[in-house]
């Protein structure tokens, strides 16, 4: 394998966000009651004033990338007309599906539907249990794992491919700014962006990390009829970074590529495996209904006009945060693949098939899990209640008759959807901290990767042992607090593209 190029180290990026992060580990450690009380104040602070601009955030950037879309910037070929795509359109819809929704739909896709299924919100008067509350839990996972958040990446990831590939801007996320700001979008401001979001992608990977920590935990005691403890933990944290990062050091096309394209198959076996083995006819029946009733009251769930404002609050907008946290240092490396596609073509691979490939997880997953529980009586739901998420997914393969095999297939998808989505994200953290990062050059060294992964399992541990849930939910919100800004920023220079585009359109490319 050829060495990595020697890039030199961006010492305010790199060291600032890692001294900050490895002292909210010590301080968690040693203050874990206190950390976690602040924690939940600040929480309660951001989703008190900024809910409205999560989620008008978010159908805004629908709009803009359907207006986009219809526009001549369509056209445009990210890269310009010469360019070669490095991926195959198989591959690159398997990698952007595989590094953006890491564990989350698996670890959230059984768990979920069964909170709005056995309590949803008051104010629509649901009787819990009902067809009527089975329908707005199916509505719901469509709302949180679908269009919207989606769009978020999508928006992030466009912009920069533009301002990185066609306008030769360097790597980093102050180069989102620059069509709004010009080249005063570098320097100070451009490195405290940055780190400011550096740390909010550690944030969003740890809370998922410490989410697939306790799926995969609960999945093998569950196997394995024990009780593993924090040694696990470790052991799987462990296990996940020094995968990602031997992954890493084969590159894109071979490491995380190969990982997403068996990663995706794997999906699709687990999907054909639920479709026959579950009551069928009723999970298309309530993915029917759910559609329905997600397209009818898009609007007013999207902003939490007809629920609850806590419920909102606690549910759609930690979603959207969870999705803004990941979002600018994703963007680096969603853009990074689309070279040689048009516009359009990066709006369908980002943001309409692993949409639609969500509402076909949902209807599975989600489906089966909401159907089985009605059958028996909320007998899911006692044991997400008496032993919280972690062993929900492997007790619903259990009832539809899958045995030890498919569970250790199952456990083995938890493991390689956040050993592909660490690897991108860690690829692109590190590429931000360094300097001399270009599409000719476009790996950071991989000691750089090294010290991103451990940092990341770190704190995904120090959640899990000191919050659990509640602490893996409240740090997705205050890493995507600042990210919201960011992305709001590009958005608005990707307006600006849109707006110049239409002098400046590329032909097609199909």
């Amino acid at each position: 394998m050829p060495a990595l190029p020697k890039h030199p180290l961006n010492r305010p990026v790199f060291f600032t966000p890692l001294a900050v992060l490895l002292a909210a580990v010590i301080l968690s450690l040693w203050q874990g009651p206190a950390v976690l009380a602040a924690e939940t104040a600040i929480n309660d602070w951001i989703l008190g004033n900024f809910s409205p601009l999560f989620a008008w955030a978010g159908i805004g950037f629908l709009a803009l990338l359907a207006g986009i879309a219809l526009s001549p910037l369509g056209g445009r070929i990210i890269g310009g007309p010469d360019a070669a795509p490095i991926l195959s359109r198989w591959r690159w819809f398997a990698v952007t599906l595989c590094t953006t929704i890491a564990t989350g739909i698996l670890f959230w896709g059984a768990a979920e539907p069964l909170f709005h299924l056995n309590d949803p919100p008051a104010m629509l008067g649901l009787e819990p249990g009902s067809d009527a509350a089975a329908t707005f839990a199916m509505s719901t996972m469509f709302l949180h794992w679908t269009l919207t958040p989606y769009a978020i990446y999508t928006v992030a990831g466009l912009a920069f491919a533009l301002v990185y590939y066609n306008r030769r801007e360097p790597f980093s996320l102050s180069s989102l700014f620059v069509p709004l700001l010009g080249q005063r979008a570098h320097g100070p401001v451009g490195t405290g962006i940055d780190i400011i979001c550096l740390y909010a992608l550690v944030a969003g990977m740890a809370a998922s990390l410490g989410a697939g920590l306790l799926a995969l935990a609960g999945g093998v005691e569950g196997i394995g009829g024990f009780d593993g403890g924090t040694a696990l933990r470790w052991a799987i944290a462990a296990a996940i970074v020094a995968s990602f990062l031997i992954s890493a050091a084969t590159g894109v096309q071979k490491g995380i590529a190969g990982l997403s394209v068996l990663n995706t198959w794997i999906f699709f076996a687990i999907i054909a495996f639920v479709l026959l083995a579950g009551p069928t006819a009723s999970m298309l029946e309530l993915a029917l209904r759910g559609t329905f009733d997600y397209f009818q009251t898009f609007l007013p769930r999207n902003l939490g006009l007809d629920v609850d404002t806590d419920w909102h609050r606690q549910w759609t907008i930690f979603n959207w945060a969870n999705w803004f946290a990941w979002a600018p240092v994703t963007a680096l490396f969603l853009g990074r693949l689309a070279v040689g596609y048009s516009v359009r073509a990066f709006i369908l691979y980002n943001l309409i098939l692993p949409s639609l490939f969500g509402a076909v997880w949902m209807t599975a997953i989600a489906g089966a899990t909401i159907a089985l529980d009605q059958q028996s009586g909320a007998g899911l739901y006692a044991i997400l209640t008496a032993q919280g998420p972690d062993p929900v997914l492997f007790r619903l393969f259990s009832a539809l008759g899958g045995g030890p095999v498919v569970a250790a297939i199952v456990l083995f998808a938890i493991f390689l959807s956040y050993v592909a989505g660490a690897d991108a994200n860690v690829s692109a953290m590190s590429a931000l901290s360094t300097h001399g990062i270009s599409p000719e050059r476009p790996e950071a060294p991989l000691w750089v990767q090294a010290v991103w992964g451990v940092t990341v399992g770190l704190v995904a541990l120090v959640l899990v042992a000191g919050g659990g849930l509640d602490g893996i939910r409240m740090m997705s919100v205050l890493g995507g607090f600042p990210a919201l800004f960011v992305i709001v920023g590009a958005a608005l220079s990707l307006t600006v593209m849109a707006v110049r585009g239409r002098h400046e359109a590329a032909p097609a490319r199909s």
